[in-house]
């Protein structure tokens, strides 16, 4: 996935310096039958690291370009994701073209936001979903039997390729495919996070995989559809949870738009759930933002109080994201977010904070009215609430 990336220096191995080569090619390329040309041997490479596990070398050449050669850099990385993601498979005498796609949900919840094992109803509920308003017609679908956190998703290209050739030779049958759960790390619990429903979707060679992809169809309609019929068909598990489904789309371009998309909602999460626990308006609220720096700007931090108090009672951290950097206007961003949710005054600090945690039990520091950085601690008068909360 497309990820801000800090330039490394040192020699490129044999398979790296000609992965940056034939990206720089197409860069430079000026044609698209050109384009077409070093698409080609790039994917034939890409498909062969893919296949024997070389994660190191495909993150080496992009990091090689990245700085260096920002055209290169943004094709290579285009590509990479879609050899991952995407392919053709052969079953049969036939082919068709497979792609991972995912569904994210965002949510938010005093209690525990679900993820593992889905149960055969909620699944096949998915799916009806998913084949009526998101996928086009006469494709087959793989759905995997378990709901992930961010931290349960594929880490690299090449833990996305295996779970991609996993599910497509399920999606050939149509049928969903098991996921050990023994295999994947704990979930971290957060008031407010993304949870994802994973497939892949297989149609002829050719044909339509996405429902916007047919004349009578858009993603406007999809979104609007899978929203209130797929986000009602999922509502059961979610009890006690706020709940707002995103699109599916294929699985990087999805994970990108869910970061984004968690941003804002995390922020409007947080005045929700502070209204609930400590029952106060959201103009009793203050809100404080400050950037957080290590070699570079990292993310901004936002720490909530009371408006005639100094405690933190609430932070959310607002990463940076793909190109971002300290001359996009994120602090705009973020006040009109919450003043959009009605907080009561916002403060803006222009200090550098160092990206602290604490290093008793790893949370992130916020920063207070007063230009220093604090715990988030809700009042010990509140049992039912988690002490320290991201």
């Amino acid at each position: 996935m497309k990820r801000s990336r800090f330039a490394r220096r040192g020699a490129l191995n044999r398979d790296a310096e000609l992965l940056a080569r034939l990206a720089a090619g197409l860069a430079a390329s000026s044609s698209r039958i050109e384009d077409d040309f070093w698409e080609q041997r790039l994917a034939r490479e890409i498909d062969r690291l893919l296949r024997t596990g070389n994660e190191d070398t495909l993150n080496l050449a992009l990091d090689h370009l990245y700085g260096a050669n920002g055209r290169a850099y943004d094709g290579l990385a285009d590509l990479i994701e879609s050899r991952a993601e995407s392919g053709v498979l052969g079953s049969a005498g036939s082919e068709h073209d497979v792609a991972l796609f995912a569904a994210p949900l965002l949510a938010w919840s005093r209690f525990t936001i679900p993820s593992g094992t889905l149960a055969a109803g909620l699944l096949a509920a998915a799916r009806t979903q998913l084949q009526a308003h998101v996928l086009a017609g006469g494709t087959r679908l793989a759905l995997a039997d378990f709901l992930f956190s961010p931290d349960q998703l594929p880490r690299g290209f090449v833990e996305t390729y295996r779970l991609a050739n996993q599910l497509a030779k399920a999606a050939v049958e149509d049928k969903d495919a098991r996921i050990d759960p023994r295999q994947l790390p704990e979930t971290t619990r957060f008031i407010s996070d993304t949870r994802y429903l994973i497939g892949v979707v297989a149609a002829p060679r050719g044909e339509a995989l996405f429902r916007w992809q047919e004349e009578d169809g858009s993603r406007e309609q999809a979104a609007t559809q899978w929203n209130a019929q797929g986000g009602g068909a999922l509502q059961p598990l979610f009890t006690g949870c706020a709940l707002d489904p995103l699109l599916p789309d294929a699985y990087h371009a999805a994970c990108r738009s869910a970061d984004q998309g968690l941003r804002v909602y995390s922020l409007r999460a947080a005045v929700a759930f502070l209204q609930t626990v400590l029952n106060v308006r959201p103009q009793q609220l203050r809100a404080v933002l400050a950037p957080f720096y290590e070699e570079r700007l990292e993310e901004y931090r936002v720490g909530f109080t009371l408006a005639d108090a100094s405690e933190v009672v609430h932070g959310v951290v607002w990463p940076l994201l793909g190109a971002e950097d300290e001359t996009t206007d994120c602090a705009a961003q973020i006040e009109a977010v919450l003043e959009e949710a009605g907080v009561g005054s916002v403060i803006a600090l222009e200090n550098r904070f160092p990206l602290e945690f604490c290093d008793d039990c790893g949370m992130p520091m916020y920063p207070t009215p007063e230009g220093e950085t604090s715990h988030a601690e809700l009042p010990e008068d509140l049992p039912q609430a988690p002490a320290h909360l991201h």
